[in-house]
């Protein structure tokens, strides 16, 4: 029987083993990671001691950019679809918050929404825009918000996709919020991370999860590993404080479209409808088949309405 006991602690610790092998994925490097995800047009500016990775596309001489800004755990390349059909007319700008891509974490280490909207505003003022239209997904449209709300006279238009900014609860969350949110496991998930983690997180953001391909997985799974990513990630839910600013929402005066994922279970649909009641100057389209993220899902559809509520054909 001691035999037997020994060789199955021998057998556990041989699985177990094999498993933090298979997990162990340390930081990368950034720079080992540009010449994937930061090809041209994508260029670095250092504004107020951070470094940014950013993308500026289209004709210079619009008076009125579009300003693109990405949710939580995601990048610059989750607008690609919504860029593809606005450069030939518009001049669209995005960049990777502080905390994710490859602009890294944050230099000053304030990971709340109106230090975003800050961040935003520098960028901007970097690249000598004064007066913009603004659109986010979820912590995007939160930061999107804000941004509004602190220089009102800059932001001409307001475009939410499954913005963040009431204290919902979510349906369900993807596994690796879960745990980026957990004391101790979110420490060695500094070290270990399987891609299939990332790959069933990324689904569950997604109305119809066929949609998610090999190379999306690999986006998403290379960026978080960028150097000091995932330790941001963290500090950032821990600076959460949902619904803090909810009363501001009412605040917003400026035209704004509100889009949302039918199937979104992370920020459900009913938060979609207090946007509406809160900013009167508001209006609501909904997509039944599409998740978290359906600017990314598709695209296509997504960038329509926009398009509508923009004034382009």
């Amino acid at each position: 029987m001691a035999r037997l006991l020994v060789s199955i602690a021998v057998l556990l610790i041989i699985a177990l083993a094999v498993a933090i092998g298979l997990a162990y994925a340390p930081d990368r490097p950034v720079d080992s990671l540009v010449a994937r995800w930061a090809p041209p047009p994508s260029t670095f500016i250092e504004v107020n001691g951070q470094r940014i990775h950013y993308r500026d596309e289209g004709p210079r001489e619009d008076p009125l950019p579009i300003v693109l800004v990405h949710g939580t755990s995601a990048s610059l390349h989750t607008w690609e679809g919504w860029v593809a059909g606005l450069k030939g007319e518009r001049r669209v700008i995005r960049f990777d918050l502080p905390g994710f891509g490859l602009t890294g974490p944050s230099a000053s280490g304030d990971y709340r929404a109106d230090a975003y909207a800050r961040f935003v505003l520098g960028l901007l003022d970097a690249l000598k825009v004064e007066r913009f239209v603004i659109a986010g997904n979820s912590l995007g449209g939160e930061v999107a918000w804000h941004t509004a709300l602190a220089a009102p006279k800059r932001v001409d238009r307001l475009i939410l996709v499954d913005s963040a900014g009431y204290a919902v609860a979510p349906r369900s969350a993807p596994l690796g919020f879960r745990i980026a949110r957990i004391p101790v496991l979110n420490r060695l998930a500094e070290f270990l991370l399987p891609r299939s983690l990332v790959e069933a997180s990324v689904r569950k953001v997604y109305g119809d999860p066929s949609r998610v391909t090999p190379e999306l997985v690999d986006r998403y799974y290379e960026l978080t590993l960028r150097e000091g990513n995932r330790r941001a990630l963290g500090e950032r839910f821990r600076q959460m404080a949902p619904g803090a600013d909810a009363a501001r929402i009412r605040e917003l005066g400026l035209p704004t479209l509100i889009l949302w994922g039918g199937r979104d279970t992370l920020i459900p649909p009913e938060a979609a409808s207090r946007f509406q009641a809160d900013i009167p100057a508001s209006q609501l389209v909904m997509f039944d088949d599409l998740g978290h993220v359906p600017h990314e899902e598709d695209p296509a559809r997504t960038l329509a309405a926009a398009r509508k509520f923009l004034g382009l054909r």
